[in-house]
């Protein structure tokens, strides 16, 4: 086993988005696990949106990340030292030990891989993504057959699982991604009845065609432009679960233009709107349930997804950085060892 501990850590709190100088790859001494812990080997990292926001020292629902400590993220982690009787050397375990090499975990937070699955499906469509598009469509979405639902960043992790699992529940699903290319992956491969291109000059009005019984369900990950096309066509009562707002992550100030809020509380009135911002551990007590319906949906081929995989712990900033510009397709992981 090797002696040092490469750890890629927060180097300075980013103004706008995030560029490589704030991140620094260093080396320190792989930890010892004291009495009851075990070390962890990182093989897989997760690299997430919500990270961005971890960067910032601003409130909210979680502390931000240290300078000069490790970026936070999930891991696929394999136990090299036990003294834990609950874990075994050689067990692969989901924890969250970062942006590093190797970790110290106590046992807790730490889940054993389901069987016959590739491991990175416990970060993806097995992981918090999955788990996030799977109790915040049903939570709060609630779909019903023959309505429809619309999902923006719908190519992603969160997004692909939403549209899939409204199909299921008899909805019509209509995406919403950047580019042709993942349009063409939503209606061609994951069975979306409709795929956006956010970029397209005319996105408002095809959105508007693609729904001409408006929107029931709208799942919100992104904000912004995306939004305000979406907003009118929500019908009365429709449901709105937020759980992130990506467009606006390294914004600077408010966007220019009229105050917009007005308008938005004037439509959450008149339509009487359950918009309900959440995030995923809110419902922890429906994990079992998820990797139930979710991993039987895999097994029977109802579901599908796709996985974007780079190589090195140190490519992680970059890919990171990328992720935040719309340029991985599919969820993002990184091959640490």
């Amino acid at each position: 086993m090797a002696t040092m501990n490469r750890r890629i850590v927060l180097a300075a709190r980013p103004h706008g988005e995030p560029t490589p100088a704030h991140f620094r790859l260093e080396e320190a001494r792989v930890p010892t696990p004291r009495a009851g812990e075990i070390l962890l080997r990182t093989r897989w990292l997760s690299l997430d949106p919500y990270m961005r926001g971890r960067m910032s020292a601003a409130k909210s629902y979680a502390q931000p990340v240290v300078i000069g400590e490790p970026m936070v993220g999930g891991t696929v982690s394999e136990v090299v030292q036990s003294n834990n009787p609950d874990f075994a050397v050689g067990e692969l375990v989901s924890a969250y030990a970062g942006w590093q090499d190797y970790a110290i975990s106590d046992g807790r937070g730490l889940h054993r891989l389901p069987p016959g699955l590739p491991p990175t499906t416990a970060l993806g469509i097995l992981g918090m993504p999955g788990m996030t598009a799977y109790t915040g469509l049903l939570t709060i979405g609630r779909p019903k057959a023959g309505e429809t639902v619309v999902v923006a960043a719908a190519a992603g992790p969160v997004g692909s699982l939403v549209g899939q699992i409204a199909r299921l529940k008899g909805a019509r699903a209509v995406g919403i991604a950047g580019g042709p290319d993942k349009c063409r992956y939503l209606t061609e491969t994951l069975g979306f009845d409709a795929a956006l291109d956010h970029r397209a000059e005319d996105f408002a009005d095809a959105l508007a065609a693609a729904c001409p019984k408006g929107i029931d369900v709208y799942f919100e990950n992104v904000g912004g432009a995306v939004f305000e096309a979406v907003l009118p066509l929500l019908n009365d009562f429709a449901r709105v679960p937020v759980c992130g707002l990506v467009s606006g992550y390294n914004a600077t100030e408010l966007p220019p233009g009229p105050d917009r809020l007005p308008t938005l509380m004037r439509t959450v009135l008149t339509k009487r709107l359950h918009l309900q911002g959440f995030i995923v551990w809110d419902f922890a007590d429906q994990q079992e349930a998820f990797v139930r319906d979710v991993g039987g949906w895999l097994a029977e081929g109802k579901v599908r997804h796709r996985e974007d995989i780079v190589e090195g712990l140190e490519a992680a900033p970059e890919a990171f950085i990328g992720m935040l510009r719309g340029k991985n397709f599919g969820k993002l992981v990184v091959h640490v060892a």
